[in-house]
Parts: structure tokens; C-alpha cells; sequence
């Protein structure tokens, strides 16, 4: 760590009767690139705008070193309405977008003395390429128009605009809450690559794994109203972490055991304790309020089983869809197979969410149909968010839509016991859905989700305000999940947990089939986009080799491949058997049978290994 800019001593944080965290002490040097990791509600955003200057703490101290800039992205940015791109990015109270507002001021008003004093100032403080730098930023941000009102912009958009503008400010410190929020993976990636790049002093809240693991130095975590540090990446973060844990659970047995012995001395007599040191009774009250302590985690429970679903899922027949000159979909066709588990990517506005919709009848296709299976139930968790009345309380919500949940071929619950599932105690159910955190709302949606025993779930990013520990359960339960899946999320981590395959969706109303994860998907772009700008890789030949198969072996047909090289198998055993007879002395009889036997079988494997041939020559 370099040098400390800022240091943090003591610091205590509280909401109405609820401790946050207490005692918190730390420092931030330059280079430090920290990641702040704990589950919903335990006072991430609170720390962020304390060390922002948007809040006060309840105790201890807050030092920042004279001169030290620090920049604030919120999770949900703010802007004044009314003002164009370009003046959003030129919000930054800074040295030198101080300069430019003035000097465009003294240009309007045509006052020779004022553009002379303006125009020295900008000479002063280097400000000329600014405008050029804001450009490029927001062109790699995919924001073009600097003119365009941010009030007309959608929320990932103005997301990028906010990212711009704080980044344009150069500060020394920067503070991120949930930056990779309602980001489509190409931006998160060049917002990855910028930040590995900068000598800032970074300081974040993100729930995404990758961008943690390639950013960050150092995680501290809140946890038990406590700071915990970690010096190295996520993944040695989550090591350590399990480590504590088993430490912290070994030293309540000792507790405990102790207060086994303890207990048994105070409940003598009380003669027989007279005269003895009050130390000794002290430490007995010390230890019982020690072995109280509960260091289970207390996370959300998913085991909720899919329902039966039959062999015939959905068949899409030429499907096509356009929005005016824009091109959602065209003529796209697939068969869905059972269990199958897709992931939707592309480019935000390429109609990712609107995809998903037609298949649930939610939006109307132009042409084409859908062929969907009598057994299949879907389940649909919005990115839009619940469907529920948010003037209603949360268990009234539920019980509305049922009042005995049964799941699991018939495990009965109540509404309430349904909800204390997902983490909500009978007090939290009595809340008003308006007033529900990102993370509470999430947990709901799934739950309202899965009490429908859904056997094809359909996730519009899913990942959206679920913290850490909690996307981790989710996708250990969606990668045992037999029933069908389709996702759509911006979290790589996530989409390479779980998904068989990704539906990309290039534009156009082009949809490529890509049979592999996300990670792969990325790696065989990068090669192919190398290629397209003369700059081959080290093995020109080998490229070529891995292009050609997403090119041409769809998810079918390596289904498919994989299907017939057990048939394969199956059939050649079953010839080596006929064959043993023919030279076993056998009856005529029996010859006479396997013969019959054995000519349809030559012609189903003759059959069986030209088509896997078939299949194998396109992945050459």
C-alpha cells in the first residue's frame, strides 16, 4: 500500500436501532483498488457515502489528506434536470471544469477582457484536450450524442454518463457503488480494463466476481457488525473467509465446553462459593453471553424442485420481429430440448428481454409461431421487477396468490413459513412492498417465482441487486435444476456457471448459436476479431481450427454427436454378442434369429456412424 490519503478510525454507524458495523478503522493508500463485499443490508452503500462526505457516522473519525480529490459514483445517479450529456460530464466541482463552464460563458458574451482572462485560465490548467478526452470516453461508453438531454436517456445509459463524468474528474479516490449495474458485459469489460489500468486509489461495492478478481488488491468484508480485511483477490478472499469461520466455530466449542464446567460450580451451594474470587463469577456471566454467539449463516433457502416436464419443450418456426427500421428477431428457428439451459447476450437495446417476452406470449411476434409443450410451466423473473401491489404488505402480497404452497411433489407451507426461506422474518413481512431495499425486492420475486413449482424458468437479469453470497446459493441450485433454463444476465461469472450454451444476439435480428460458455464465447471473438484486423495469433492454423466449430456445430448437433457416440457403443456391443453366437454351436434356430437380428443392426450402425461422421467433419 502506498501512502495513506485517507484513514478511517473507530467508525460506528447505526440505522434507527439497528447497528451497521462498529469500531470500523482502516486506511486507503494510492494503488489500493479494495472491494467491499457483504450480504444486503449490512451498511455497504452506508460505509461509501460516510467515506463520501454524504453522510455522518454515528462515532469516530473520518481523516483525508489535504489536497485529495474523491470522486462518488452512486448506485442510482442523479442528475439536474434539464442538462445535456456534456454538462453532466462537466458537473465535476474541478479545477478545470471550472475553466471550460467559464470559458464558454465569457465566449457567450462576447466580451473581448473575459474570453483574454478565460482563455489564459484554460492555458493555466492544460484544459484544452478535455473536450477530446469526453468524447473518446463517451464514444468507448457507447454514448454518442453530447447534446442529447440526459433526462431522455435510459437507465444504463445515464449509468455510463455518471461513470463518465466521474472518471473525467481525475480524482484521487475513487468511490463505485455497484458500477457494473445495468451495464451490457462489453462495457463492464472496458470499465474492467480501464481501472486495472489507472493508478487511482479505488474503492467499490460490486457483487460481480470477474470484475472483482481482475480489479481488486485487497476485499474487506462486513460481517457480525465488523470490518474484516483480505490482502489478495476474491478468490483468495473466499478461502480465508471459510478459514475464519472454522475458527470462530472452534473457539464457541471451547466457549461452551467451559461454560459446561462453570455452570456446574455455580449451581453448588452458595456456601460453597463463599470466599471465592468474584473474578471467577464474572467470567462466568462473560463466557454464557460468548456462547450465545450464532455464526451459522443465515442465507436463503432454494431447493424448491422443478414439476415433471415431458420430452416436446417449445419449437420456434420462423420467427421475426422489427420495431419500426430496427430489427428485433428474423426469420429465427429452434427446437428446444429437454433440460436445456441457454444464456441470452448482447448489446443493450438488441432486444434481449423483448426475445424472451414472445416466447411467453407477453409481446406479439410479426410472424412465425411458437410451439410449446403441454407439460411446460414457466416461470418468469422480470428485470422490470414483481408484479405485486406495492401498497400492500409483503405476506398480504403472498397470500394472495396462494394460501398453502405445496412444492416438492407436496411439502405444504404457509406463506409465512414459505417466506422465511428467503431471509423474510415475520417482521419483515409486514413491510410495505414500496419500501422493500433492491435486495429484499429480489428475494421476494424469487420466491413468488418458485412457490409455482415452475419447470422452465426464464431470468431477465437476475442478478441485479442480489449480494454475493446470496447469487452463489442461486447458482448452485439453477446448475442442479432439472428443468429447463434461460437467462439473461450480464454477470460472466454467472453465465459461465450455468449455462450449456448462449443465444448472441448480434443485431439485425441476427441470433447465433454458440455451444459453449461465455468465457469461450469471449476467447473465440477476441481470435476472430484479430483476424478480421490482419493481426493472427501466434498459431494462425489452430485459430482457424477453433473458429470453424461454433461456426458450424450447433447445440443440437453436438447433442446430437454426443447421442449417437453412445448409440454407437450400444449397437457395436450388441453385434460383438450376435457374432459370439454364430461360432458358439448354438441351433439353427437361434443362427437363424441373430442372423435376421444381425442385418438390421449393420444397417443401423452403418447408418449411425455416417452421420456421426457427418458431425465430425464440421468441427475440423
Amino acid at each position: 500500500m502506498g501512502a495513506p490519503l485517507l484513514t478511517v478510525e473507530n467508525l460506528t454507524k447505526s440505522v434507527g436501532d439497528r447497528l451497521l458495523f462498529g469500531d470500523v478503522t482502516f486506511s486507503l493508500g494510492e494503488g489500493d483498488k479494495v472491494g467491499i463485499v457483504a450480504k444486503n443490508g449490512t451498511g455497504k452503500t452506508s460505509l461509501l457515502k460516510l467515506l463520501a462526505g454524504k453522510d455522518s457516522p454515528d462515532s469516530g473519525k473520518i481523516t483525508l489528506n489535504p489536497g485529495i480529490k474523491i470522486g462518488y459514483l452512486e448506485q442510482l445517479p442523479e442528475f439536474k434536470p434539464g442538462i445535456s450529456v456534456s454538462e453532466a460530464c462537466l458537473s465535476a466541482d474541478t479545477k478545470v471544469t471550472d475553466a471550460i463552464r467559464d470559458y464558454h460563458i465569457a465566449l457567450r458574451s462576447g466580451a473581448d477582457e473575459k474570453i483574454a482572462a478565460a482563455t489564459h485560465q484554460m492555458d493555466e490548467l492544460d484544459a484544452w484536450d478535455f473536450e477530446d478526452r469526453m468524447v473518446s470516453m463517451l464514444t468507448s461508453l457507447k454514448i454518442e450524442s453530447l447534446d442529447e438531454p440526459v433526462d431522455n436517456l435510459s437507465g444504463g445509459q445515464r449509468k455510463r454518463v455518471a461513470i463518465a463524468s466521474v472518471l473525467l474528474s481525475d480524482p484521487d479516490i475513487l468511490i463505485m457503488d455497484e458500477p457494473t449495474n445495468h451495464l451490457d458485459i462489453e462495457i463492464i469489460e472496458w470499465l474492467e480494463n480501464y481501472l486495472s489500468r489507472q493508478r487511482v486509489c479505488l474503492l467499490m461495492v460490486t457483487h460481480d466476481r470477474y470484475f472483482l478478481d481482475r480489479v481488486c488488491n485487497r476485499i474487506m468484508e462486513i460481517d457480525l457488525k465488523q470490518m474484516f480485511t483480505y490482502e489478495g483477490n476474491f478468490e483468495y478472499y473466499l478461502r480465508r473467509r471459510s478459514e475464519r469461520y472454522e475458527a470462530l466455530s472452534a473457539e464457541l466449542d471451547r466457549v461452551k465446553n467451559r461454560l459446561r464446567r462453570e455452570t456446574e460450580w455455580m449451581r453448588r451451594q452458595p456456601q460453597a462459593r463463599a470466599g471465592k474470587a468474584k473474578y471467577r463469577i464474572d467470567s462466568y456471566y462473560d463466557l454464557k453471553e460468548r456462547s450465545q454467539a450464532d455464526y451459522r449463516d443465515k442465507n436463503v433457502v432454494l431447493d424448491v424442485k422443478s414439476s415433471y416436464i415431458g420430452n416436446k419443450i417449445f419449437e420456434a418456426k420462423n420467427i421475426s420481429k422489427r420495431f419500426g427500421d430496427k430489427k428485433i428477431v428474423e426469420a429465427f428457428s429452434y427446437d428446444f430440448a429437454r433440460y436445456e439451459k441457454v444464456g441470452i447476450v448482447g448489446a443493450n437495446g438488441v432486444g434481449k428481454s423483448t426475445f424472451i417476452k414472445m416466447l411467453l406470449g407477453i409481446e406479439p411476434q410479426d410472424s412465425g409461431e411458437w410451439n410449446v409443450g403441454e407439460t411446460v410451466r414457466f416461470g418468469y423473473y422480470s428485470q422490470e421487477g414483481i408484479e405485486l401491489d406495492s401498497r400492500k404488505k409483503v405476506i398480504d402480497a403472498v397470500q394472495e396468490i396462494a394460501e398453502d404452497i405445496r412444492i416438492n411433489g407436496g411439502e405444504s407451507y404457509s406463506p409465512m413459513q414459505f417466506l422465511k426461506r428467503f431471509l423474510f422474518e415475520p417482521a419483515d413481512q409486514q413491510k410495505y412492498i414500496h419500501s422493500l431495499s433492491g435486495g429484499e425486492r429480489c428475494r421476494l420475486q424469487l420466491a413468488c417465482v418458485l412457490m409455482r413449482s415452475p419447470n422452465f424458468l426464464i431470468l431477465d437479469e437476475p442478478t441485479n441487486d442480489l449480494d454475493i453470497v446470496t447469487l452463489g446459493i442461486l447458482e448452485d441450485y439453477l446448475a442442479e435444476y432439472k428443468g429447463c433454463i434461460i437467462v439473461i444476465s450480464h454477470d460472466r461469472f454467472f453465465l459461465d456457471s450455468i449455462v450449456d450454451h448462449l443465444f448472441v444476439m448480434e443485431g439485425d435480428g441476427k441470433i447465433k448459436d454458440f455451444p459453449g460458455t461465455y468465457s469461450e464465447w469471449r476467447d473465440w471473438r477476441s481470435k476472430q476479431i484479430k483476424e478480421e484486423n490482419g493481426a493472427p495469433t501466434r498459431s494462425t492454423t489452430q485459430a482457424k481450427i477453433k473458429t470453424e466449430k461454433p461456426k458450424q456445430l450447433t447445440y443440437k448437433e453436438k447433442k446430437e454427436m454426443e447421442a449417437l457416440e453412445l448409440k454407437i457403443d450400444e449397437l457395436t456391443e450388441e453385434k460383438n454378442r450376435l457374432e459370439e453366437i454364430f461360432v458358439s454351436g448354438a441351433s439353427a434356430e437361434e443362427i437363424a434369429s441373430a442372423s435376421e437380428r444381425y442385418k438390421q443392426l449393420q444397417n443401423d450402425l452403418d447408418t449411425a456412424e455416417t452421420r456421426w461422421l457427418e458431425l465430425s467433419l464440421l468441427t475440423e
